[in-house]
């Protein structure tokens, strides 16, 4: 199917064609026409959506900002972070982990400039303009466009002659090892044929004052801003740029402008024809509570996004916003739980488990925590919901679900572990691994709050199918007093009335204090031990110490 311009409850110019490196990655997650009307620039939704922040919600947006101050205005670094730390724009905790970020870059842009002294080659200095690679036309091409701009986010460097460009790709936690290498043949084309440019809001990027030399070569390097963490990805001199381009990038350039296939999910927050696609499914007013005080940016939520804002709105912020990570080696049983999960899935991938060998080793289990993890995998084959199941039915592993209101301008995400039909109904599996049977004394959607998500979600009629035939499955693996595995498995029925009910007043109860929220202020207590990001929470921090 060919991509409709503009879509229904759009207006603008599409005549702009604009690409960025996250268009390259083609990530499973996003969808595919989503990501092609992203590349129509100037495209936006009428009437036009609320984009107010009460906070930053991008994790590199501070870091950014004292670097231009540091590299581009002259600032001392101690001086630029002190201001930042008084911004009110960020959230206390994000200021703090981009203190720490700023001065691991600034370590490893060092590390690199004496590497490149070792190695005889001549020093790089910032670059303030952005580097676009683009083209014009007089009439329209086959896609509606005569003008073509590639750009390539990151911080730019070049050698005084011009001979020599930079330019480094910044990722929050870790550096990206797994980067496409279309992305970054990508990065380095736009590095070596861009020219210094600006663009204001809704408008093409210009020309600027700057170096318009072409570069003999280019280096892309990566880091990631939390761990200091760096690697030089790609260092081409202008032949082998433009070869890995042709070969690598410019076949998923094409893919991406052209691709119509929906694919919704999170990435529906930022696409400007929401408002008119046919998908995700209409659910107005399924969360049950009153919208923000003052309009904001289109958002998505899930039941694990709830749980924690209810735990620590700053938690929340921090790492479901942010996707901030400390570093931090992970516990035990969420090791464990992943490594269950992805042995499940990859098997549920091609039917019934129920015969499959079970591994002498697990990923991220060492040899001693090894066989508890197979105690609970021979427990789900005893009883694998697979079983039996006849050839015909449909059976898809972690689907992506979404649901709309469009009254709150909210996405709903939600990640069955297993959705399967049965006699015309589908079946919403989940699996979850415990030390001990965690529902004892308390209602079991209070417990698991992703049930009660799914009840709202299947009332919506996501995924669809006969609602007097579907159910929601909860299993749960555990290991008794004795050290022996054991399965214990309940059943929901969403069509019913008091389930439904109780499911609204649950969801509700999470999702209110979350809509209004602002300011995700801290709520230290026993879950402060073993947070993610206590480094940088002051208020988490002075609550362990107090204890």
């Amino acid at each position: 199917m060919s991509l409709h311009l503009p879509p229904p409850g759009t207006n603008g110019d599409i005549r702009l064609i604009r690409t960025s490196l996250p268009l390259l990655r083609e990530d499973p997650q996003d969808c595919p026409r989503g990501n092609a009307l992203r590349a129509r620039a100037l495209l936006t939704q009428v009437p036009p959506r609320p984009r107010g922040k009460p906070v930053e919600d991008f994790a590199l947006g501070p870091v950014m900002s004292v670097l231009d101050a540091v590299e581009h205005e002259g600032e001392d670094v101690d001086s630029a972070l002190t201001r930042l730390l008084k911004n009110q724009k960020y959230h206390g905790s994000h200021s703090s982990w981009a203190e720490s970020a700023v001065r691991s870059y600034l370590l490893a842009r060092s590390a690199l400039e004496t590497q490149r002294r070792v190695l005889g080659r001549p020093p790089t200095f910032p670059v303030r303009a952005q580097w676009t690679a683009s083209t014009q036309s007089e009439t329209p091409d086959a896609r509606g466009a005569i003008r073509y701009e590639r750009t390539a986010w990151g911080r730019r460097y070049a050698s005084a002659d011009g001979a020599e460009r930079e330019l480094w790709l910044l990722s929050v936690n870790s550096m990206k090892r797994d980067r496409p290498l279309a992305e970054i043949a990508e990065a380095a084309a736009v590095a070596l044929t861009g020219i210094p440019s600006q663009s204001a809001f809704r408008d093409i990027f210009r020309p600027v004052p700057g170096s318009t030399v072409r570069p003999q070569g280019v280096r892309i390097v990566g880091i990631g801003c939390g761990s200091g963490d760096h690697d030089v990805l790609a260092d081409w001199d202008a032949d082998e740029v433009e070869r890995r381009f042709t070969e690598h990038a410019k076949p998923v350039l094409r893919r991406v402008v052209e691709n119509d296939r929906l694919n919704p999910g999170s990435s529906c927050t930022r696409c400007e024809g929401l408002a008119g696609c046919e998908q995700p499914p209409r659910a107005p007013g399924v969360l049950g509570i009153p919208g923000p005080r003052r309009p904001r940016t289109r958002r998505s939520v899930s039941a694990s996004d709830l749980r924690v804002h209810a735990r620590c709105p700053a938690q929340f912020h921090l790492t479901r916003v942010l996707h901030l990570k400390s570093g931090d080696p992970e516990s035990e049983p969420i090791r464990r739980g992943r490594a269950v999960d992805e042995w499940l899935n990859l098997r549920h991938e091609n039917g019934c488990c129920r015969t499959a060998h079970l591994p002498d080793t697990l990923p991220g289990l060492s040899p001693a925590e090894l066989p508890t993890a197979l105690a609970l995998l021979a427990e789900h084959q005893r009883a694998c919901p697979l079983d039996g199941l006849p050839s015909d039915e449909v059976v898809r592993v972690q689907p992506r679900l979404t649901a709309y209101d469009p009254e709150l301008d909210v996405v709903l995400i939600a990640d069955p572990d297993l959705l399967y039909t049965r006699s015309g109904g589908w079946i919403w599996h989940e699996t979850k691994t415990a030390a001990k049977p965690p529902w004892e004394g308390r209602a079991l959607m209070e417990t698991y709050p992703q049930l009660a998500f799914a009840v709202l979600m299947m009332a919506a009629g996501v995924p669809g199918g006969d609602p007097r035939r579907s159910l929601i499955e909860l299993e749960v693996l555990y290991m008794d007093s004795e050290g022996t595995g054991k399965l214990r498995c309940e059943e929901i029925d969403p069509g019913d009335p008091d389930t439904r009910t109780e499911a609204h007043r649950i969801i509700a109860g999470l999702a209110g204090p979350w809509a209004v929220d602002e300011t995700y202020a801290p709520t230290p207590g026993g879950h402060c031990d073993g947070c993610e990001v206590l480094t940088h929470c002051a208020v988490g921090r002075a609550h362990l110490e107090a204890r």
